[in-house]
């Protein structure tokens, strides 16, 4: 379980990542070893799953971010396993979730333009054999980044 002290520990790590012991021992009135010693523990029991940069995506190339829902012609295990492994090996696609309702999946996708968008629906998705059909919604604008998640304190 985690205590008041660990949740904080998690909410500033997830604000910043680079905090050291000493950072997080005075935000949280720990000594420098007690604080490193709670972040080794959250990290070795998993709460703590890995450390990333959040990269613009216009100034690495990337101009169209899209939500793309997949409906499945096939429900097998086989056909979702090979549709995972297709999905693996596209790296536009930064994030993807099993659904209820009508779609069985939604991708979050990121290409340089409109044209590699299209090119990935119709030339990568849509042949896969278990997918029925996509329904893609480009995204205008973000008006809020993505946010880290809410732990109690």
């Amino acid at each position: 379980m985690l205590d008041e002290t660990d949740s904080r520990l998690l909410a500033a790590l997830q604000r910043d990542a680079h905090l050291t012991a000493e950072a997080l021992g005075q935000m949280l009135n720990l000594s420098p070893s007690q604080a490193g010693r709670r972040r080794q523990r959250l990290e070795t029991e998993g709460y703590i799953t890995g450390y990333t940069a959040r990269l613009d995506p216009v100034r690495v190339g990337l101009a169209v971010q899209a939500f793309v829902q997949v409906q499945m012609a096939a429900h097998s295990p086989e056909a979702a396993r090979g549709f995972a492994t297709l999905i693996a090996t596209l790296p536009e696609v930064i994030s993807a979730w099993t659904l209820t309702g009508e779609a069985d999946y939604l991708l979050r996708i990121w290409c340089a333009d409109l044209p590699a968008l299209n090119d990935l629906i119709h030339h990568r998705l849509l042949p896969h054999p278990a997918v029925a059909r996509v329904q893609s919604q480009i995204v205008m604008d973000q008006f809020k980044a993505d946010a880290p998640l809410p732990v109690r304190t």
